[in-house]
């Protein structure tokens, strides 16, 4: 293994779609940095919707800059008075599961929400995180720990310490 490699093995790659957990998700990368990484890349992936039939989605909708102003929020919403550690924001186009595969190839950890903004709100594992748990190159944290469902809403615990 050479030094780039290294290096590269010490990122934290967290999936962030705004939902509240992958806010969570934010939360536990960044209490797991002494024993996983030096750098959180939270990574927002975006793709054009599908047309169906006569719905054709808007041709004037900038995807990627609605994909960056939702990671930009997301980490704003997980960290108010800014974040403990730095992190590296990304946005990607693609699948989410196969963008995240990708980038556990040169990861150290993978962590994502149980739950996004897609699929069946009542599923307790998505569709992404048990892909990705089957097929990424490197651990795959779930978090579902990190939130708590008190009638009906979802509410995000605080931001971790993670400053020691």
């Amino acid at each position: 293994m050479d030094a780039s490699s290294t290096s590269q093995s010490r990122v934290i790659v967290v999936g962030v779609d705004g939902s509240p957990s992958s806010i969570a998700a934010l939360h536990l990368a960044v209490s797991l940095m002494p024993l996983a990484g030096d750098t959180i890349r939270a990574l927002a992936v975006w793709q054009h919707p599908i047309a169906f039939g006569r719905y054709s989605p808007p041709p004037e909708h900038d995807y990627e800059a609605l994909a960056r102003q939702a990671l930009d929020q997301a980490v704003t919403d997980a960290f108010p008075n800014g974040a403990p550690h730095p992190i590296e924001q990304q946005v990607v186009r693609g699948l989410a599961v196969e963008v995240l595969i990708q980038q556990s190839r040169h990861a150290s950890m993978v962590v994502v929400g149980s739950r996004g903004h897609g699929g069946f709100a009542g599923l307790l594992l998505g569709s992404v995180s048990s892909a990705l748990a089957e097929r990424a190159h490197c651990p795959v944290l779930v978090s579902h720990g990190a939130l708590h469902v008190i009638e009906g809403e979802t509410i995000v615990l605080p931001p971790v310490d993670a400053s020691g």
